[in-house]
């Protein structure tokens, strides 16, 4: 659920809500694939309840991804196909965005894209960073006096928003499930 914390926390109330009347909920049953690795996306998903498997190509499972995950949003960011295919294996109701109208969006409100952006950038640089710790690259040296970040620890820019991230999450899963 950390993704969520990233974008919500970036975003206003107002953001949060015209996701939630924009996005169309959708039941996946479990076997569906909500992304096909190569194959252009349309969409921008949600993971609102249920769990997805993230798969490579030969189709080695990466992850599992549940509640709060955001899937898409690298496709959205520079419109290459997924690097990844996205399956759901527990059944998993999703708010699916269409790109062409989060894009619309986007070019039409200023303030939003700033905020959408910034939070996308904010995730993408987590994520960067967790992906190079777990590989091994960058590990101090006995010299260093740097303190590796607790891979679990959020930013501070992200801390001072996590209790709205969460309130606004719980707010659209609320009114999209409830």
């Amino acid at each position: 659920m950390k993704k969520v914390l990233f974008i919500l926390g970036q975003l206003s109330d107002s953001d949060v809500d015209w996701i939630a009347r924009t996005g169309q909920r959708v039941r996946h049953a479990k076997g569906a694939e909500l992304i096909h690795f190569g194959v252009a996306t349309r969409q921008l998903h949600f993971i609102l309840d249920g769990e997805v498997a993230i798969l490579t190509n030969k189709g080695f499972e990466l992850a599992r991804v549940g509640s709060g995950e955001i899937l898409g949003e690298m496709s959205l960011v520079d419109s290459r196909p997924p690097s990844a295919s996205a399956v759901v294996r527990e059944d998993a109701y999703v708010l699916s965005l269409d790109k062409s109208t989060l894009g619309a969006k986007l070019e039409s409100d200023t303030a939003f894209a700033a905020r959408f952006y910034r939070a996308i950038a904010i995730f993408l640089s987590e994520r960067m960073r967790s992906t190079v710790g777990r590989m091994g690259y960058g590990d101090p040296s006995p010299e260093s006096e740097e303190v590796p970040a607790d891979e679990d620890e959020l930013d501070a820019n992200v801390l001072d928003h996590v209790h709205l991230a969460g309130a606004r999450f719980e707010r659209l899963l609320h009114k999209l499930m409830g």
